[in-house]
């Protein structure tokens, strides 16, 4: 089946709202959902941000305009959860409807010795790639058109698995009994320890698929025929001082140099933003991925250069149903107390 007829059956085009849409993968997705026809909501974490995005997306000269989508770049930072209140709120008012959810925004500050907060005093690691996507999320869903082919899509990462290759590197992902959550906000490491930054980042994805499968299940009871995708990119390494890896830069500029070197040019294990990019928009606009319930997709690296992208089996920690739920209580336990 080509791609042409993969795209959604009704005439309407797909109204996408994506995070992390300004930089690196989502960048890339945003490009290539634009070039067919869908419409974006990219919000920006600042006026700067959103005018320098509309800028590098108009000066996209491969685009041919009669096949635009149109892109609207409102401000919210997912490290504040009084920005996402207000964005949804203004969305509500304005009676956005909105097909697909992507949930894409991951923020990595590997090689801190001390941990970063949230305007709200939570560990910004988990605060911007957990609990904001959390919270959007539960705000958005109420928007979300119900009779056109909708999705929610969840950027998490292979390293949430202790087996994967990623994943047995340094400190392994586990979120304990989650005993630094319960505590409050002000904790270092959801499972009480003290901070790891790299720990924190594989765990905040361990939280991505708990949320997926728990928010997954919640749908379906709800009689509400709405996938819920997560989904790992594999390693992307861009060759510019943006994307992912830009905020790690900050701690160790030549170690990060050294290790883009040897797994982008030398051992040939990485993925750019461009390819990963159009597994995202795929993932987004393609019927094959309109399986209703949870899916987990990874792009696994098969040999040197060569990646396959298929169905797989999350962690085991990731299949216990007890951990879930306790995140998802503490999760909206900790926001009630925030905004109250």
């Amino acid at each position: 089946m080509n791609e042409k007829s993969n795209i959604s059956k009704k005439d309407k085009p797909l109204t996408i709202l994506i995070t992390g849409g300004s930089s690196g993968i989502g960048y890339q997705a945003v490009l290539k959902l634009i070039s067919l026809g869908h419409n974006i909501i990219l919000p920006c974490k600042n006026i700067s941000r959103a005018n320098q995005v509309l800028t590098n997306i108009f000066n996209q000269s491969s685009f041919e305009l009669s096949k635009k989508g149109k892109i609207y770049t409102p401000i919210m930072d997912l490290s504040d959860l009084n920005s996402i209140d207000f964005l949804c709120s203004e969305l509500k008012i304005k009676r956005v409807k909105i097909d697909v959810l992507i949930l894409n925004a991951g923020l990595q500050y590997t090689g801190s010795k001390m941990p970063r907060m949230s305007t709200q005093g939570i560990e910004l690691t988990f605060a911007v790639n957990h609990l904001s996507h959390f919270y959007l999320t539960q705000r958005i869903l109420p928007l979300i058109d119900k009779n056109n082919d909708p999705k929610i899509i969840i950027t998490s990462s292979e390293v949430h698995n202790p087996n994967s290759g990623g994943g047995k590197v340094g400190a392994q992902a586990s979120l304990g009994n989650l005993k630094g959550l319960e505590s409050g906000a002000g904790f270092e490491m959801v499972d009480g320890n003290k901070f790891n930054a790299d720990k924190a980042y594989k765990d905040s994805k361990l939280c991505n698929i708990f949320f997926a499968r728990k928010l997954s299940n919640k749908l379906i009871s709800k009689k509400l025929s709405i996938p819920v995708i997560a989904w790992a990119p594999g390693l992307v390494i861009s060759r510019d001082n943006q994307g992912f890896f830009r905020h790690s830069r900050k701690y160790n500029q030549l170690g990060q140099i050294l290790f883009a070197f040897l797994a982008r040019d030398v051992l040939r294990i990485t993925t750019s933003n461009k390819n990963a990019g159009l597994l995202l928009s795929n993932l987004a606009s393609l019927c094959k991925y309109r399986k209703t319930g949870f899916n987990y997709y990874s792009n696994k690296i098969i040999s040197s250069g060569k990646f396959i992208f298929e169905e797989t089996d999350i962690s085991k920690e990731a299949q216990r149903v007890d951990l879930s739920d306790k995140l998802w209580d503490l999760s909206q336990s900790l926001i009630d107390k925030i905004l109250r």
